[in-house]
């Protein structure tokens, strides 16, 4: 994105990817469709150690923006719920637009070859790359800029090279850790991690910070949107907290002793959640009467736990699984509106690599959009 805006300024532009394929990580994104964008965009939907960065970024190149663009380019797409955009056909067509749009430009990007040293002096980077390198150069010139995202999904090349290169030049880095990533639970939780492909409407919760959407366990823990969310605000040692009935009435337990007064809790759970999941809840709760038998007051104690059922989580599936990385280069070390390093004229930090990670739903798609929109401008 950044190569492209750039070049399309008159801007001589190389792009160093050690991938032997551009765009990797776009074209498992979305299961193949790629969410390239949400509707409905806001810089309250991204974390970062200073909330208020990704603002002037986000308001000078929109959603509505990234969007025109792909209309220009005659690819189809099609919206799902809570404004996720994706492609109608394959996530290919984000790639090559992209590159097309270097290539209108005149940028030149190379594939397969790793930087092996970069040095700033009188003004210039100079950036080597391995001698293995298909066109091994050197490569000099007054702005760098890093795109090269954080250390999620290794297995797609990634690795924590920006950070690497930030700490060379002094850039202080706000400690990088899986998000958007399943959780793990021990093996006191071993019923629920019995409960593998089952999945449910839920709430989930930590501290303050919840999400309404699907939630699954797996045979390590929980995923699903609902729990990948939460845990890009997840630590160690929270608590998450689970409403296993948000759809369900006040009094669903109370209503349903009245109409159904032999009815068993697991029975009536089963009417709003997967069966497997009422019985183990019924289990974990060790309620076996009729409901005629079960006092009002306990039957609302019951509601109360299924609304706030808490997990301690062992830890995450790390970054193997993770689909973003949350920390990365202080933002306080870059102007907003540009992404310049502030005490390092010429150097631009962009995408994933920066403190700035947004929500599941395309918002981490649009900060690289962005990002890359407003560096591009100002190289």
């Amino acid at each position: 994105m950044c190569a492209g805006v750039a070049a399309k300024r008159g801007k001589r532009v190389i792009v160093i990817d050690h991938a032997e394929q551009p765009g990797k990580k776009i074209l498992i994104s979305g299961g193949g469709r790629c969410n390239f964008t949400n509707r409905d965009m806001h810089a309250e939907r991204f974390l970062s150690s200073n909330p208020h960065f990704a603002k002037s970024a986000l308001a000078r190149y929109t959603a509505a923006d990234f969007i025109a663009l792909v209309d220009a380019h005659n690819i189809a797409w099609h919206e799902k719920t809570l404004g996720q955009l994706f492609c109608d056909g394959s996530a290919k067509q984000i790639v090559d637009m992209l590159m097309t749009s270097c290539a209108e430009g005149g940028a030149e990007v190379r594939l397969g070859q790793s930087i092996t040293s970069i040095r700033h002096r009188d003004g210039n980077f100079t950036v080597t790359t391995s001698p293995g390198a298909a066109s091994q150069a050197t490569v000099v010139a007054p702005a760098l800029v890093l795109a090269t995202g954080g250390p999620s999904i290794p297995k797609m090349g990634a690795t924590g090279f920006a950070y690497e290169v930030a700490r060379q030049f002094d850039l202080d880095v706000i400690t990088p850790r899986p998000a958007l990533v399943p959780l793990t639970l021990g093996d006191e939780q071993a019923p629920f991690r019995a409960l593998t492909g089952v999945a449910f409407e839920a709430v989930v919760s930590v501290g303050k910070t919840a999400f309404r959407e699907a939630a699954l366990f797996t045979h390590k823990g929980m995923s699903g949107p609902a729990v990948l969310q939460v845990s890009s605000y997840w630590h160690p040692g929270d608590q998450i907290v689970v409403n296993f009935l948000p759809e369900a009435p006040a009094e669903l337990l109370l209503a349903a002793k009245r109409a159904r007064p032999k009815a068993k809790l697991q029975q009536v759970l089963a009417s709003s959640l997967p069966k497997r999941l009422a019985d183990v809840l019924g289990e974990q709760l060790n309620v076996r009467s009729e409901f005629a038998n079960i006092p009002d007051l306990t039957l609302d104690s019951i509601d109360a736990r299924l609304r706030h059922w808490s997990f301690q989580p062992t830890g995450s599936e790390g970054y193997a699984k993770a689909e973003v990385t949350a920390g990365g280069i202080a933002t306080s070390e870059l102007s907003s509106k540009d992404m310049q390093a502030t005490k390092v004229p010429g150097l631009y930090c962009i995408g994933e690599a920066v403190d700035v990670t947004g929500w599941l739903g395309g918002y981490n798609f649009q900060w690289a959009w962005a990002s890359g929109f407003v560096a591009g401008e100002a190289v």
